[in-house]
């Protein structure tokens, strides 16, 4: 990977760097402004709640100033003088009922709350009502009358219903006895009255008040969710009530606000409660819309991103990828141009370099390969004259001597070298041509030096190959030469060939007198360096020349023979496109 992190991973990181400190400063804006709204909210739901309370309480004290003011009254002050000689009553005390009734039905109008009064006189032992005035049992008044409001809770069509009353009497006293009041005074009013107000405190549809008193029961609104309620009075039962407060519970999966006010003088609990999803509701379409806009501008960024990925990142590394290639060497690479901005000029401007820079390398490669060419043609012309010194030599000898068949062999044979070594023209012969070759050489020497005997075993598929001429005669010559020819006991000369995938091998041994360690790397060690008069020219020039040919793993190596003597082993190693090397493998296969 040329990079580790590209423009496309840096802009979209910076981009995610950027919104993480964005989004965190909304989640702390986000929660100190539903912390502020929840305070607030609740503030206020408890001062409605307050008022609503202090409201139906002033009611109630209205309702329980009555009978304090109306046992003042004349009349009924002289109720309690009347007397009666009968059960019946008379003509002046039914005038003062009259009288009484009509206070009593004026009193109640005044209210907008429906109530009702009962005056007790116990002097004319009759309970009386803005329309009856009947009689009463003193037992049952006793066990009635208590002191502040009295709740009763009665059944109405299957639905609980709760009678509040007051009790008032003169002259008061800690223990209430009727045969010792004067007057008593009732107020009696229903729980529809508050039913009443708490539809309408609920106008605004959120809200749903109702009133609880641990161990008597519940005052709904009309509209009430009762079964909700129910289970939240379960809760809050649980928790135990603490005064005024307010409470968030999680009933059936959803989160309630709870505001609580206790009313001292009522002794009930007023109780409201909203749904949190109803109260944050806008909080959370603003979350909602915060989400939407920030998965937006991270959807534009990462297009942006992208689009200058495209435009500017891809461009710049395929214009580095190709100064990478081009400086590995591989001056074909091009780079492909699209659009027209900067970079499309920068890619057409590098592929006109590249191009102009291998058409000077070819031509520089071209002109290496002439002086190449030129080097090996004067290395191979030195073959000739070193062979043919020995040779003439050799027919000097034998004529001197009158060796007539070996002269005419060593001519023939002479003859035949010679049509070889002037076709100089060629590069390259066979080696099938350069064995027959090396056979001529032998045949003369074998006229020379009739104990020498030799052995040629190369593949036929090797023979095939093409090789630069004159590179095996010099090291049978050498193997003749300072080998055999100088040790009495000495006569064998072997030369094989061979293959392995491109690794092609030719080796030539003998039993002469051979070479010692240090000699022998003291000669490989020359054949590497420029060539000095002490060295023959012949295996220096067959070193390199197949080092210029076939690269500088080619060459000659020297080593002991199991023969005795010395073994010189030439390899080099083909092309992979080189078309002889499919013949050997194809050959192998067949073979």
């Amino acid at each position: 990977m040329m990079y580790r992190y590209n423009l496309f991973s840096k802009i979209v990181s910076i981009m995610v760097i950027m919104l993480i400190p964005i989004t965190i400063l909304y989640f702390y804006s986000n929660k100190t402004t539903t912390d502020v709204l929840r305070s607030e909210l609740n503030t206020s739901n408890n001062n409605q709640l307050s008022f609503f309370q202090n409201q139906v309480e002033t009611n109630m004290e209205l309702l329980s100033s009555w009978p304090i003011l109306l046992i003042h009254d004349p009349d009924i002050l002289s109720l309690k003088d009347t007397v009666l000689s009968t059960e019946y009553l008379n003509l002046d005390a039914i005038n003062l009922v009259k009288r009484i009734q009509t206070k009593l039905s004026i009193q109640e109008s005044s209210s907008n709350w429906k109530s009702k009064l009962y005056l007790y006189s116990p002097a004319i032992h009759r309970v009386v009502t803005e329309s009856d005035a009947k009689s009463y049992e003193d037992e049952e008044l006793k066990r009635d009358v208590k002191s502040g409001w009295h709740v009763e809770k009665i059944a109405d069509q299957n639905e609980d219903r709760f009678l509040f009353s007051w009790y008032s009497f003169t002259p008061y006293s800690s223990e209430f006895l009727p045969q010792r009041a004067a007057t008593i005074m009732k107020v009696e009013f229903d729980s529809q009255n508050i039913e009443d107000m708490l539809d309408k405190f609920k106008s605004d549809g959120r809200r749903d008040p109702f009133y609880y008193k641990q161990g008597t029961g519940l005052i709904f609104n009309r509209s009430a969710d009762k079964p909700l309620a129910d289970k939240l009075v379960e809760r809050l039962e649980q928790e135990q009530l603490n005064g005024s407060e307010n409470r968030t519970l999680v009933m059936d999966g959803q989160s309630y606000s709870v505001n609580i006010v206790y009313s001292d003088k009522m002794g009930w609990y007023l109780i409201d409660y909203m749904p949190l999803s109803d109260i944050l509701q806008p909080i959370h379409k603003s979350n909602r819309l915060f989400y939407f806009s920030m998965g937006a501008l991270l959807l534009m960024s990462c297009l942006v991103a992208y689009i200058l990925y495209v435009q500017v990142q891809v461009p710049v590394r395929q214009l580095v990828g190709g100064f990478q290639r081009l400086k590995q060497g591989d001056y074909s690479v091009r780079i492909g141009i699209k659009g027209r901005n900067e970079f499309s000029f920068l890619s057409g401007r590098f592929n006109n370099m590249v191009e102009q820079t291998q058409e000077l390398i070819e031509n520089v490669l071209m002109e290496k390969i002439h002086v190449r060419e030129a080097r090996l043609k004067q290395l191979q012309s030195q073959i000739n004259p070193h062979f043919f010194y020995n040779c003439f030599s050799f027919i000097t000898s034998m004529a001197k001597l009158g060796n007539r068949e070996a002269v005419v062999g060593m001519s023939h044979n002479l003859s035949r070298y010679y049509r070889y070594t002037t076709r100089q023209e060629r590069d390259l012969v066979s080696l099938t041509e350069e064995i027959e070759f090396v056979t001529h050489y032998l045949e003369i020497q074998n006229m020379r030096m009739s104990r020498l005997q030799y052995s040629i075993s190369i593949p036929p598929q090797m023979r095939r190959l093409e090789i630069p001429p004159l590179v095996l005669q010099p090291l049978v010559e050498n193997a003749v030469l300072h080998g055999i020819e100088p040790l009495a006991s000495a006569g064998v000369l072997q030369i094989t060939g061979s293959c392995s995938g491109r690794t092609m091998t030719l080796t030539v041994e003998d039993d002469g007198q051979g070479m010692l360690p240090e000699a022998m790397e003291e000669l490989e060690a020359k054949l590497s360096s420029a060539m000095d008069e002490e060295m023959g020219c012949g295996v220096w020039n067959v070193h390199q020349r197949m080092r210029l040919r076939y690269g500088e793993a080619a060459g000659l190596h020297f080593t002991l023979s199991p023969l005795g003597g010395l073994q010189a082993t030439l390899q080099w190693q083909l092309p992979e496109s080189n078309t002889d090397t499919e013949k050997i493998s194809g050959r192998e296969q067949h073979d």
